[in-house]
């Protein structure tokens, strides 16, 4: 495999090499004359220069070098000058401190060659430089090119092998027969866009649990996002409706009753409630009062239900809950011109807001002023622990920042040519810390910078237009990719598995933190490989989750299937899905539920990084019974929840 240094050697010139070594005679003669004054100061002095320990055969290497600094280079010198000076305090002789001096010089030699070895590259490379003088991640000389991956970049592999499938089973009792008159459900959502578009599918699941009619679901008006708009602003409400007539009844508002309205009973329910919860809590206060308003409705639905329930989800989601025409007329506008611009590009989901970089507790490499501005804003939140910023990185639990989603983007084989659409609010150090990925993706743009502002007035001032935007692009992009797993991001990646496996990146970063501290220690070569190896899994690929891991939002394993007559001779079969699945490839009817947890199902869903999007970052507490269902029970949550600012601001 050809290094960087192989590479910069075949490209240097008689006249490089020439102006190489003037440089590095320079610098060693500016050390020398240094080291010599310094050695009369110290044979003089009383009192030593150093300690003793120091030993002037080690050269090592700062991590916060940059190949294009001077003054970094100057800092090195300095260095080695300042152990040349403890070297004359240990009691050696003149003698034997110059010959320190050669063996230090000759290093220097050496290292000054390697690192300008590695500064120089070929015409098709591209130098980027950290945006901080703190950043732990120093400078990288990076190929423009993404080099060769043995395989097709924009699209899956075995993705032919496999399809969504939703339709509910001919024993999936339908809406006419189960629905019990004069019962209906209520929910408020919460969060932005994609949190609430979580809720609303849920809400079709829990009203066909509790054979309740649901009402159109109420948005959030009121939370860090202030979106004024109604449901039927955002979703075609028609199509909510009709589409899912024969799984759940669903009306507009509550129909007058003898001439009366039912005033709704507020009430919440835990989190990933199962359906025996909502059994348990809901249904005696709903036969009751007739009419339930489940408020903060997000995530109150277990993630493992039982299949037939885990289609409806995806019914709701893949084919129900579709944006109005102005909105999908314009997400088109954006899509199209993205293809004007070329055959393929990716999109770049890029959530690093300062209120969210706040509250992870990570160190972004802003040294001493990030850590005061976003310490700051981090006290909103005075039931937040202080984080070890290394420890939380190590756990994978920060945003990747913009410069290292391109250098991975780069490793996996995307070439400085590629366009990238990027959906972003506002970043947390503006331009500056969007210059080292500016640099690496030229093409960069967004819905801003590819629509007039006249175009995009419908929309500007409502934060879930927008976002919706932003999520039809980055649906119909050839690939996708995230700097962080919330709620869009795993929105997406769940949505783009059902509709064949288009490519998702979603980046390992507990592996990829310990790459991105070594970076500096190894080849471009060495790097690239080690980028790879770290995504497998993380791809989109089919069944690389593990069953029953993540969200199922994300892997909604049970609605995709093999397509008739294919055989998947390559890509494992998980041993959950084949029991789902005859000899011929089609859909088994077998376990065609209607809400019963399985035992393997009703285990607790664990807790991941991915639920800090709904800031859930507190311990998990055994049940160990449901409440009565009087009217003082309901609200009785399983879990502490943290203020509503907090729960918000990760709610994408």
């Amino acid at each position: 495999m050809e290094t960087l240094s192989s590479m910069s050697t075949a490209s240097q010139t008689e006249e490089e090499n020439q102006q190489e070594e003037q440089h590095i005679q320079n610098e060693l003669l500016l050390l020398h004359s240094h080291n010599h004054n310094q050695t009369v100061q110290c044979s003089s002095s009383s009192s030593p220069c150093a300690d003793t320990n120091t030993n002037t055969n080690t050269i090592p290497l700062s991590i916060n070098q940059s190949f294009t600094d001077t003054e970094t280079q100057t800092e090195i010198v300095m260095k080695k000058k300042k152990r040349l000076n403890n070297s004359g305090s240990n009691g050696h002789s003149h003698h034997h401190h110059h010959h320190h001096n050669g063996v230090v010089l000759a290093s220097l030699m050496c290292h000054f060659r390697r690192k300008r070895r590695l500064h120089r590259h070929v015409n098709n490379a591209v130098e980027l430089r950290s945006g901080s003088d703190s950043d732990p991640f120093p400078a990288s000389s990076v190929s423009a090119s993404g080099g060769s991956l043995g395989r097709d970049l924009w699209r899956t592999s075995f993705s032919e092998l496999y399809r969504g499938c939703s339709n509910a089973s001919d024993k999936f009792a339908r809406a006419n027969d189960k629905t019990i008159p004069n019962r209906y459900l209520l929910i408020s959502t919460s969060g932005g866009l994609n949190q609430q578009r979580t809720g609303i599918t849920d809400a079709v699941v829990a009203a066909y649990i509790l054979n309740a009619t649901l009402v159109v679901p109420q948005l959030d008006q009121k939370s860090f996002w202030k979106d004024t708009s109604e449901f039927a602003e955002i979703f075609d409400v028609d199509q909510f409706i009709s589409f899912l007539s024969k799984d759940v009844k669903i009306v507009k508002e509550i129909p007058p009753n003898g001439g009366k309205v039912l005033s709704p009973y507020t009430m919440r329910v835990p989190r990933k409630c199962n359906p025996k919860c909502y059994q348990s809590r809901v249904l005696p206060v709903l036969i009751k009062k007739h009419a339930v308003r489940l408020s903060k409705f997000d995530y109150r639905l277990s993630n493992k239900l039982g299949t037939q329930l885990q289609r409806l989800r995806c019914r709701v989601n893949y084919h129900a809950l579709t944006f109005t025409d102005s909105i999908v007329e314009m997400g088109k506008k954006l899509v199209g011109r993205m293809r004007m611009k070329s055959k393929h590009f990716i999109a770049l989901h890029l959530r690093f807001e300062p209120d969210m970089l706040a509250f992870s507790g990570c160190d972004y490499g802003g040294g001493e002023k990030e850590r005061i501005e976003l310490g700051e804003i981090r006290k909103r939140w005075k039931t937040l622990h202080t984080r070890n910023p290394d420890k939380v990185r190590r756990h994978g639990r920060c945003p990747l920042t913009p410069e290292e989603v391109g250098l991975m983007l780069r490793a996996l084989g995307f070439g400085s040519d590629v366009h990238l659409y990027v959906a972003s609010g506002e970043v947390y150090g503006g331009e500056e810390k969007l210059a080292p990925l500016k640099a690496l993706f030229p093409n960069f743009h967004s819905k801003e910078t590819i629509a007039s502002k006249m175009e995009l007035a419908p929309f500007s001032s409502f934060s879930s237009r927008m976002a919706a935007l932003d999520f039809i692009v980055c649906d119909e992009s050839d690939v996708f990719v995230t700097n962080n797993n919330g709620n869009m991001a795993r929105m997406l990646a769940g949505r783009r598995r059902y509709f064949g496996h288009k490519p998702t990146i979603r980046p390992n970063a507990k592996k990829l933190y310990r790459l991105f501290m070594n970076r500096n220690n190894m080849t471009w070569e060495e790097f690239v490989s080690e980028v790879r190896t770290f995504q497998i899994g993380f791809m989109g690929e089919p069944n690389e989750v593990k069953p029953g891991r993540g969200e199922f939002h994300e892997n909604p394993l049970s609605c995709i299937c093999e397509k008739s007559g294919k055989k998947a001779k390559v890509v494992l079969i998980p041993q959950n899905e084949t029991r789902n699945r005859n000899t011929s490839g089609k859909e088994d009817n077998m376990n065609k539920d209607t809400g019963e947890v399985t035992d393997e199902q009703s285990m607790e869903d664990e807790l991941e990084w991915s639920d800090m999007d709904y800031m859930e970052n507190v311990n998990r507490l055994q049940v160990k019974g449901f409440p009565n269902g009087t009217e003082s029970d309901p609200n009785i949550s399983l879990k502490p929840e943290l203020p509503e600012l907090a729960e918000e601001l990760f709610s994408d």
